[in-house]
């Protein structure tokens, strides 16, 4: 604060210019922003209110009524955005039990002639969007993997309180397409060499992680890998963990076909939808007929 008060009218509207445009960007682009934002919010309202006081003279003069109503009108801009600050379940609200229509779906199929497959690759959202669209994928489920801990949560993992990651569980027929085909997919859909980050998302909670269920598995991901090291295709060395599969946590109903069901979400707008247009671009021969 000491700092602060030797700023001139010029450095002080400066920061204050700064501390918006940070906190708009990651609300508008980080997933993760939901988990933290209040923090931010608050330090940036602080800004606001010290720096209009100051700055209009206010300071002394103004009483605790116009002080409120500066507070006030402060955090109003802000306000407007808050219900996007963190992603309610919409059916847990009033201590209801959440619906599990989308996941009753799922598990009224019959997936018994699939094999399975796991990846970790940032945001559920948009991995579980991009493995919908490949031929030869009968269903994808978002959920945590990774961790040690017993029945995580969105909340949970969203906060970094777990060993979890966001990961997608995928029902696949071999005959259509295979295992290395999905690993192919895995890599060119995000980066691999961002350690604990994917995009707008920072955290061990989006690192990425590739699941192997038994050795030949295995030994596909590390030649896969070791290939795409030796011809350099990304710039820095991937830093994808390849880890023997143990258990998948299925995530809440709301989070299932969250990018088909919800478009006009900020994020996936933003994000979501244009990670799958890459990916679309970039695997014309892989995509589903007619898919979206």
């Amino acid at each position: 604060w000491n700092k602060f008060n030797n700023f001139s009218r010029k450095e002080s509207l400066s920061c204050l210019f700064k501390a918006t445009f940070l906190f708009w960007t990651n609300m508008k682009f980080s997933k993760r922003f939901r988990t933290c934002g209040q923090k931010q919010l608050g330090s940036v309202v602080l800004i606001i209110v010290y720096v209009t006081t100051r700055h209009l003279k206010v300071s002394q003069e103004i009483n605790l009524m116009k002080l409120s109503q500066l507070i006030i009108f402060a955090l109003l801009p802000f306000g407007l955005f808050s219900c996007n600050l963190k992603e309610k379940n919409p059916h847990h609200e009033n201590g209801d039990a959440a619906p599990s229509t989308i996941l009753q779906a799922v598990n009224d199929q019959d997936l018994s002639g699939y094999d399975t497959a796991y990846f970790a690759g940032g945001c559920f959202w948009c991995v579980e969007a991009i493995y919908e669209s490949v031929k030869g994928v009968k269903e994808v489920i978002s959920g945590y993997a990774g961790g040690t801990e017993d029945n995580p949560t969105y909340e949970a993992v969203g906060r970094g309180k777990t060993s979890h990651a966001e990961a997608v569980k995928i029902y696949y027929d071999p005959g259509k397409i295979s295992f290395l085909e999905l690993v192919q997919v895995f890599f060119g859909s995000h980066d691999p060499t961002t350690l604990n980050r994917q995009g707008p998302d920072r955290g061990p909670q989006y690192r990425s992680i590739a699941f192997y269920k038994n050795e030949t598995e295995k030994k596909i991901l590390e030649a896969y890998v070791q290939e795409l090291n030796a011809q350099k295709v990304f710039g820095s060395p991937i830093v994808t963990e390849i880890t023997q599969f143990t258990k998948f946590h299925t995530a809440e109903d709301y989070h299932q076909d969250y990018e088909k069901n919800n478009p006009d979400n900020p994020y996936v707008q933003s994000v979501s939808i244009p990670r799958l247009n890459r990916f679309k671009k970039k695997f014309p021969e892989l995509l589903k007929k007619g898919a979206h």
